[in-house]
């Protein structure tokens, strides 16, 4: 088998290696089926045991209250950018409320503008999104439909420390940290996160979802579109994509007994980031973080090179010494370590000594 890498994609990202070796094992015939994963029914017993236990396992991770319902939708974060305005803005009378704090939320928003009338809270751009509000920052509508807001901007390189306070329903996508440390589902109406930054393959969207906002999805949305018929049907209206629900629940099997559940995740993620944050502010200005200390992210580090000449000269030695997509995103330039849980600390203990080498090499 070829030697694996260090991978710091932002997505499709790694995956645990326990996870993998079990898909791997299991791939040409689940035990007991004779079938492969990728072969099985899912309306098959086996398949109901698949789904009901990542549903479990995310209920036992994040602690999510009974009156939630855990759905495993598709299209990704993108659909939910339309799913969510088309169940509770459209025909709403009211306005909802948008946080910009970054690409997917300036995204969502414009995808909302499509059903209705929003009213940007706050927009980061005069800090070339930097930062999250702070406490007061947010301008929010009386009686707005909902607030929502990203947990964390994979670009920028940014994650909020706290949830904004508002009494419309707090809605979140969380796709880049998702499953990155404990949450209060509670606070949330609705919370989602497409899997392949931190949870599973592309493919999977995990919604959660209170379940007076389920019974108000309006009657003539289209079945696919409508949380109503997702919720009734426990998101096997359709055929759902079973490999990929089968990863996320060997993820969270990971999570919950190899790891010990998101507690020591947070541990483990945030010894991963302050290496790497540390190398960037013991640097003497060699390298520059994009965001702001307060707003710094466990998964983005987001940073560039005070001599942009040495971006691929700095691109192309991580590369020979097995680290790998470190390229920063066009908009914001330089590079980016995306560290979600699944990058083990080795990795990014080597990526933090290559950058003091390639720093007092070149400085």
């Amino acid at each position: 088998m070829e030697k694996r890498i260090y991978n710091f994609s932002p997505g499709p990202a790694m995956l645990p290696l326990p996870a993998l070796e079990e898909a791997q094992r299991d791939l040409l015939a689940l035990p007991g089926t004779g079938m492969s994963i990728l072969e099985i029914s899912h309306r098959s017993k086996k398949f109901e045991e698949i789904i009901s236990t990542a549903e479990s396992n995310l209920r036992t991770l994040l602690k999510i209250p009974a009156d939630y319902s855990v759905l495993f939708l598709q299209g990704g974060a993108q659909l939910q950018f339309a799913m969510i305005p088309m169940n509770f803005l459209r025909n709403s009378g009211k306005a909802a409320d948008y946080v910009q704090a970054g690409t997917w939320g300036k995204t969502a928003a414009a995808q909302a503008k499509t059903q209705g009338a929003i009213n940007i809270a706050w927009d980061g751009k005069d800090g070339n999104y930097n930062r999250m509000p702070k406490t007061g920052e947010l301008k929010l509508t009386t009686g707005a439909a909902y607030l929502h807001i990203t947990s964390n901007e994979t670009i920028q390189g940014i994650q909020i420390q706290s949830e904004p306070q508002a009494n419309a329903p707090l809605v979140c996508d969380a796709s880049s940290d998702f499953l990155c440390r404990p949450v209060d589902v509670s606070k949330y109406g609705i919370y989602y996160a497409c899997a392949q930054k931190n949870a599973g393959p592309a493919g999977v969207t995990v919604v959660i979802i209170r379940n007076d906002l389920v019974e108000r999805s309006p009657d003539d949305l289209p079945n696919m579109l409508s949380y109503k018929v997702m919720a009734k049907e426990k998101s096997l209206y359709n055929t759902p994509p079973t490999f990929c629900i089968y990863m996320l629940k060997l993820v969270t099997d990971w999570l919950l007994n190899t790891i010990g559940g998101l507690d020591r995740m947070a541990e483990i993620n945030r010894q991963k980031a302050h290496m790497l944050y540390e190398a960037l502010d013991q640097s003497a200005g060699f390298y520059q973080g994009h965001a702001e200390k307060e707003s710094r992210s466990l998964m983005n580090v987001a940073f560039r090179l005070a001599k942009p000449e040495l971006d691929e000269p700095f691109l192309k030695q991580a590369r020979e010494q097995g680290l790998a997509e470190l390229k920063g995103h066009r908009s914001v330039g330089g590079c980016r370590a995306s560290i979600y849980n699944a990058m083990p600390i080795e990795g990014v203990r080597l990526l933090r000594d290559f950058m003091n080498d390639f720093a007092k090499r070149n400085g």
